[in-house]
Order: C-alpha cells, then sequence, then structure tokens
C-alpha cells in the first residue's frame, strides 16, 4: 500500500471516522499474540482484518476468538500472501524470533507499518537490514519492548536522572523463572497434523525436529531463539539502556553461565549472566536464573525482594522495580517514593498514534531502538558461546573490576550449589572481556578461539528462499 493510500485512512481513523481505521494483521498466532488481539479489540480506531499462521490449529484458534467478538479475519498460512493484502495497513509479527527480521523486512517492502515482537532480530547482521528497510520504505516499525511505556517506570528514570537520590552506580537486571526440564527425545520427531514445517523452519536450516514440542521451545535451540537471554532479558537489557541513557554499545563486554540440572535437549544456558561495561553510562549486569533456589524448591532466589525487574542503585538509594512500576529505597532500605506503573499497557497505542501522525520520533521503542537493545542480548550470547569451561576463582578475578560483580558470582556459585551442581566437575562457561566493532561487525579481546567463534555467528547461512537481504 503506498504513502498516498494509508495517509487519508490513517488521518480519517485519528478523526473518529467509522468507516476508516487502521486495519492490521497479525503475523504469529500463538498464546502471545492471542493476549495482544485481545487488547487490540478493546481499542478504537483500529481492526483486525488478517490472520497468519503456519499452524492451522493457531490459525483457527485465533480466528475463534475474533468471531466470539464479532470479527472476521481472513486467515493465511504464509506471511507473503497476507502482506500482499491492500486492506492491511500494518502487521504484529510475533513469529518464533528465526523469523522477527525478515518478516519486518517484507512488511516494510509491502508498505505495512509494524509491530515486531522482541528481540527484533535474531543476529548481530538482522539489525542493520531492519533499520535499512523502514527508513527506506518510511515505515513506522516499533519494538515490543513495552517496559518503555510503563508510567512508573517511566516516572522512576526521571526521577533517578534528576540526582533526587545521588549519582547512578550500578545497574542489575534480573529474571528469575524457573524452566523445567524440555525432556529427552530418542531421535527426530514427527511434526505436528496442520504445521507447514518448510514455512515454519523459514529462514533456519531444514533440520529434523530434535525436542518433544514444536512451539514456545524453540527458545532453546540457538537456531531458532535467542535463549532467555532474548526472551526475558531482553526486557531486563533494554530497561537498563532505557534507564542511563545508554545509546551505544558497550566498550566492552562479558558472559558466563551454563546449562545445569536439566539432562534435556535444550541447547541454551539456563543459567547466565551479562557484564556490561559503556564509555559513557554506569556498569550493568544482567543476570537470569531458569534453576529454583534449591534442589526441589518451590519458589525462586531474588535480589532484594525482586525476582523479575531491575535494581538501580545510586549514591543515596536505589530503585526496585520495572514493568508495574516500582520503589526507590535510600541505602537502609527505607522506602522513599512510590511509582506505579500500568505495565507498559499503552505501548500499542503509541505506535498506533505514530502511524496516524506519521512521527516515528514519537514512538517510545523505535527500531533503532529496539535494533540496539537486541544487539545487546546478541553480544552476551555470543560472549557465552565463546567461552571456554573456567573455575569460580578465575570467574571472580576476571569480573572483579567493581564489587558488585564479584557479589554476582559468589551468588550464582552458591545458587547452583544449592541446585547439587559441582562447579569442579561442570565448572562455568566464561568468555573473556570482548569488545564488538559494530562498523567491521567483528569481535576482539575474547582470545583466537572466542572471536573465531563470535565472527562465525554475526550473521548465519540463511535457507533459500527465505534469505535475510542484503539490499533491502
Amino acid at each position: 500500500m503506498s504513502m498516498a493510500t494509508i495517509l487519508p485512512r490513517a488521518r480519517a481513523a485519528k478523526n473518529g471516522s467509522a468507516n476508516d481505521t487502521i486495519q492490521l494483521g497479525i503475523i504469529g498466532v500463538g498464546s502471545k499474540a492471542r493476549g495482544h488481539i485481545e487488547h487490540l479489540l478493546g481499542l478504537e480506531g483500529v481492526r483486525i482484518v488478517a490472520l497468519c499462521d503456519v499452524d492451522a490449529a493457531n490459525l483457527d484458534h485465533g480466528q475463534s476468538i475474533l468471531r466470539e467478538q464479532g470479527v472476521r479475519a481472513k486467515g493465511y498460512r504464509d506471511m507473503r500472501r497476507l502482506l500482499d493484502n491492500p486492506e492491511v495497513d500494518a502487521v504484529v509479527i510475533v513469529t518464533p524470533n528465526h523469523w522477527h527480521a525478515l518478516a519486518t523486512i517484507w512488511a516494510c517492502q509491502a508498505g505495512k507499518d509494524v509491530y515486531v515482537e522482541k528481540p527484533v532480530t535474531h543476529n548481530l547482521w538482522e539489525g542493520k537490514k531492519v533499520v535499512e528497510a523502514a527508513r527506506k520504505y518510511k515505515r513506522v516499525v516499533q519494538a515490543g519492548t513495552q517496559n518503555r511505556s510503563d508510567t512508573g517506570f517511566r516516572q522512576a528514570i526521571e526521577y533517578i536522572r534528576e540526582g533526587r537520590i545521588g549519582k547512578t552506580q550500578w545497574m542489575h537486571g534480573l529474571w528469575f523463572k524457573e524452566r523445567k526440564s524440555l525432556g529427552r527425545v530418542p531421535g527426530p520427531q514427527v511434526i505436528p497434523d496442520g504445521v507447514d514445517y518448510d514455512l515454519w523452519t523459514g529462514p533456519a536450516p531444514m533440520e529434523p525436529l530434535m525436542r518433544q514440542r514444536l512451539h514456545y521451545d524453540w527458545h532453546w535451540d540457538w537456531d531458532t531463539g535467542n535463549g532467555d537471554m532474548g526472551n526475558l532479558g531482553a526486557h531486563q537489557l533494554d530497561d537498563c539502556a532505557h534507564a542511563l541513557g545508554a545509546t551505544t554499545l558497550p566498550k566492552r563486554f562479558l558472559c558466563l553461565g551454563g546449562r545445569y540440572a536439566r539432562a534435556d535437549d535444550g541447547e541454551t544456558p539456563n543459567v547466565q549472566a551479562a557484564f556490561l561495561e559503556f564509555e559513557n553510562a554506569p556498569p550493568v549486569i544482567v543476570e537470569l536464573r531458569g534453576l529454583p533456589h534449591q534442589t526441589g524448591g518451590k519458589y525462586m532466589d531474588n535480589l532484594r525482594g525482586v525476582r523479575s525487574g531491575n535494581i538501580v542503585q545510586c549514591e543515596n538509594g536505589y530503585f526496585s522495580g520495572g514493568r508495574g512500576g516500582g520503589i526507590i529505597y535510600d541505602n537502609d532500605g527505607k522506602r522513599m517514593e512510590k511509582f506505579p506503573g500500568d505495565r507498559g499497557l499503552t505501548h500499542f497505542e503509541n505506535w498506533l498514534e505514530a502511524i496516524r501522525t506519521r512521527k516515528r520520533s514519537s514512538l517510545r521503542a523505535e527500531i533503532e531502538v529496539g535494533v540496539r537493545s537486541a544487539n545487546l542480548c546478541h553480544l552476551a550470547n555470543l560472549a557465552f558461546r565463546s567461552g571456554l569451561p573456567t573455575t569460580t576463582d578465575e570467574v571472580e578475578r576476571r569480573v572483579g573490576q567493581y564489587g558488585h560483580a564479584t557479589d554476582t558470582v559468589h551468588s550464582i556459585a552458591s545458587h547452583l550449589e544449592a541446585n547439587d551442581v559441582d562447579l569442579k566437575g561442570a565448572a562455568l562457561t566464561c568468555s573473556q572481556w570482548m569488545s564488538y566493532d559494530s562498523v567491521k561487525m567483528e569481535f576482539s579481546g575474547g582470545g583466537d578461539y572466542g572471536n573465531s567463534i563470535a565472527n562465525a555467528l554475526v550473521k548465519p547461512n540463511y535457507r533459500a528462499p527465505y534469505e535475510v537481504p542484503k539490499r533491502v
């Protein structure tokens, strides 16, 4: 659809016309998308006119939700057919991670505005391509990092930036959520009925299904997901960049972790911590734990009472919270200020208003911002994948540039010991401190082995005809 077509529709929607609304297509209709559908159905000036999923069961489920609300949407298995539909003005992309970039580029080329879930890319190379596509085709593209729209978190950030509790010293993002074993399969599994596996696989290598569940557990396969660092950690890394005003990549970074206490088919770590040092921002730690507080435990560890959120430590106090707002405490733990949040409920509205005004500068998570945060996920994961088994003493020596980092390593070691992990027999995988040149797209500092591994993973080999194009 051309700009000449979409502008009159968008202006009419802004002016309240009942006949001209922003018409949406939803690409990927799993559980996350179904939550988006329910939210979008409650907004004015918007209509869902198309759904797409490679799984017939997901597509049927999504259409049934719409029919219950008196809405009928065309169904598609192949997103390219949905993008060819001139009735669709904009799309919401809720596919597995390995599809995010190509789907975004195709949508921009088709003249659609885009809301794409986090992380907006699956690897470092894709980031430049999605930004190029958004700029070339003048599209309004929002990343699904809705914490940037949370009212309480935004107010707390302003409070901290005003210097009300002194200079920021460090920030620690964390998400502690138990991940049960995926199980282990003896060989290739049967693809579920109704799934077009070629379309599901898309840009990734065509490999047999080697896990019990096709859906969701793709997160723990490097070919299709980014582990919890790109799933839950994507929010925490974006929160850190937002709160600290970090608009560049870190000058150096290190990552450690491993997959513990789970003899299963997962590839990605279930305990992981990334340490990032910036040129013009305080240091950051983002830590993920998928194991309970101890073997057989019923609850998760926490840091100052937080299991999913952020700690921003300043000279005279700290913030504790994130999505849903949070609280400012003094250094003795006395509550100073409370900032109730709304969990970023206006994130879609922010995108839709930018579509109407064509002012991408008003987006809270414009695609370039989304790419920067996604790149933090990729740097952390590539550092981890370039690491080697390392003794706890050496890890502590390596990260001990500031006290809180050493404390974090101590805490992780204690956490693993409580889960019956013998770190002498299953040492932490830890990288060297590494740097990344975003112009040359090259790693350094990780040693010959580490650099070679990380550099080889900057860009994958795409599967025809699903290549992310060099020229968008």
